[in-house]
């Protein structure tokens, strides 16, 4: 009977449940965000040429903090900061376009540092008027964002299943003493690229439990095994990582690039309301109700408070993870003692420079193989959030047209050639930035069907 009752208390919020239980279902948390929440560094790292030292201290960074800002969540300080809901927070791809255009500018990590801790004010800002800023964003709006970032995504994946941009015969081979294999467009990485992506789709439509939860990573694990065996990784860096050390603060900088702050705000902003959705879904999901304005006032504040801290730590901007609600509103477990363990494996994993330095060594044709599924499901996840509305003219329209010239503006390099270089920074390089302005102004411009 005791056994039975300690196992009851994983359906609601307190009390600790039997260790064995909630030690295995906070790994099945663990598996289904932690590619999600290190590919991100992994992708940036590359964009902006970090030598792998850098890579591991951003990898680093972004783990513990995703770490801290899980347990904020959780355990919120003051009773007020923080949602006290179970969540949990990890590197979020919706910033991944903006973030490779600042790369591209040559802003570094310390202008993502920057542009986060503004984008963390306004979160904060968010949170304290959250009731009066809601409006401005239905479904209609934050569907048409989050679609435009999953469309804005495959580039990227399409490149690291080639093989990575930039990865020469002369560039790669020479450098890291790797096999031919790399080279970008071979058949080698299409062909570990393709595998990769079909032991993802098999597990994920074939598996059950476990298995289909965790097929991302099991399809990298297997794509990664084959590039061991095309002679593609290099564990040279591996050994000299140490076991333990923490993150260093203020290691990349900080710098204020008015363009960079203006397309991470706006993404903050974004994100801040789409936090609302995935805490509502968790409440709804597990406790069978809506949640109060003081959780999502909190988790809101908590959420950008968190990722100032982030920044001052080198990490990357966190989320709240939606596959992570998705297991909540599947097996009802709500026991915040369990998402405390998921964040207790997320900072050791972070403070462990091995393990960080294992994970610069995975091909980008694996990357590139495994996650074109993820930012698929990022783009049918807006389609959701759009279809849940009437698909009048109107609506379509906003849709219709603000992915268009987002995304085209973007894909048109030259387009914007002749405008000032910060205009070009903001408006050019992400279709995000573009998608979410035009979505938010037609919604208020355009006159509503009766």
């Amino acid at each position: 009977m005791e056994t039975s009752g300690r196992r009851a208390l994983l359906f609601q919020p307190r009390g600790v449940p039997p260790v064995g239980t909630a030690i295995s279902l906070a790994l099945q948390h663990l598996v289904a965000m932690i590619v999600g929440c290190v590919t991100p560094p992994i992708i940036i790292a590359g964009a902006i040429g970090l030598p792998q030292e850098e890579q591991v201290l951003l990898i680093q960074a972004s783990l513990v903090m995703s770490a801290v800002a899980t347990l904020i969540q959780l355990f919120p300080i003051g009773g007020r900061f923080g949602s006290g809901l179970p969540v949990i927070l990890g590197v979020s791809f919706a910033y991944v376009p903006s973030m490779q255009a600042i790369a591209a500018s040559g802003g570094g990590v310390a202008a993502i540092a920057g542009a986060m801790i503004v984008g963390g004010i306004v979160a904060i800002l968010v949170g304290v008027f959250v009731k009066r800023i809601r409006r401005l964003f239905p479904p209609v709006i934050t569907g048409t964002v989050v679609f435009t970032i999953g469309l804005s995504l495959y580039p990227t994946a399409i490149n690291y299943m080639a093989g990575g941009t930039g990865n020469t015969y002369e560039s790669v081979v020479e450098r890291q003493g790797l096999t031919e294999a790399l080279v970008y467009g071979s058949w080698q990485n299409w062909l570990i690229a393709a595998l990769t992506l079909a032991a993802v789709l098999v597990l994920n439509h074939k598996a059950k439990g476990i298995c289909r939860l965790a097929s991302i990573l099991i399809g990298m694990l297997f794509g990664y095994v084959l590039a061991l065996a095309f002679g593609m990784v290099n564990f040279a860096d591996v050994g000299e990582a140490a076991w333990l050390a923490l993150p260093e603060p203020l290691h990349f900088g900080i710098a204020f690039d008015p363009a960079s702050c203006v397309a991470i705000g706006l993404l903050f902003a974004v994100n801040s309301i789409q936090a609302i959705g995935d805490f509502t879904a968790t409440t709804v999901g597990g406790l069978d109700r809506d949640p109060t304005d003081r959780e999502l006032q909190g988790g809101i504040i908590a959420y950008g408070a968190g990722n100032i801290l982030a920044a001052v730590f080198g990490g990357l901007p966190t989320a709240t993870y939606s596959q992570n609600v998705g297991i909540v509103t599947t097996n009802r477990v709500v026991n915040r003692t369990v998402f405390a363990i998921t964040g207790g494996f997320l900072l050791l994993a972070g403070v462990s420079p091995k393990f960080a330095a294992i994970l610069t060594t995975i091909p980008q044709c694996v990357l590139g193989g495994a996650t074109v599924t993820v930012f698929s499901t990022i783009a049918m996840t807006g389609m959701k959030l759009i279809a849940s509305q009437d698909l009048t003219a109107r609506n379509t329209t906003i849709v219709g047209l603000s992915a268009a010239l987002g995304v085209g503006i973007s894909q048109a390099s030259e387009a914007l050639s002749q405008f000032p270089a910060a205009f070009t920074m903001i408006f050019g390089q992400s279709p995000v930035v573009v998608a979410t302005i035009l979505a938010v102004l037609l919604n208020l411009i355009l006159p509503r069907e009766t």
